[in-house]
């Protein structure tokens, strides 16, 4: 199926997503300061540059959208109809690079915790950020009782 927009169009809609400050981003930002977190942003010294890096819990956040990620088994992700196998390729490229790039933050002692975008929706929202705050808590205790550093994905059960 072609698709329905020229070139032109496609160009100037691809040209407008942006990488950092996203909606995602700003939600669990306000939400982590509001409860006295305090973080850096996009640290570009560390592997994949993390959306929020927050030195005293040696923990970094990335907040990844579920199509540019490949949220496997979200409805979010689709392939889309048009050049399916660079889509394909490019999907499995994002992955393995963000998968090394969360081990290269392992190596370097830090605990890495992934959002993905559909946990920031409005049903699942209060859950998701519960969850972070309980982790973020518990890293800290970890860390000033032991050296176990983790990887963290939040599990949101879907109410459906």
């Amino acid at each position: 199926m072609a698709d329905k927009m020229t070139p032109e169009q496609r160009h100037r809609c691809m040209s407008r997503i942006r990488g950092k400050n996203t909606k995602p981003e700003l939600i669990v930002r306000k939400y982590l300061f509001g409860l006295g977190y305090r973080y850096r942003l996009n640290q570009k010294k560390l592997p994949g540059s993390p959306d929020l890096v927050l030195r005293k819990y040696r923990t970094v956040i990335f907040i990844n959208g579920c199509f540019w990620h490949a949220h496997e088994g979200c409805r979010y992700h689709t392939i889309p109809k048009s050049n399916v196998e660079f889509w394909t390729a490019k999907f499995a490229r994002n992955r393995q690079r963000d998968e090394e790039d969360y081990q290269a933050l392992h190596r370097l002692g830090w605990n890495v915790v992934v959002i993905w975008e559909c946990q920031l929706k409005p049903k699942a929202r209060e859950h998701t950020l519960a969850c972070l705050d309980y982790i973020l808590n518990k890293v800290f205790l970890e860390n000033h009782s032991s050296g176990n550093r983790q990887t963290c994905q939040i599990t949101v059960k879907d109410s459906r």
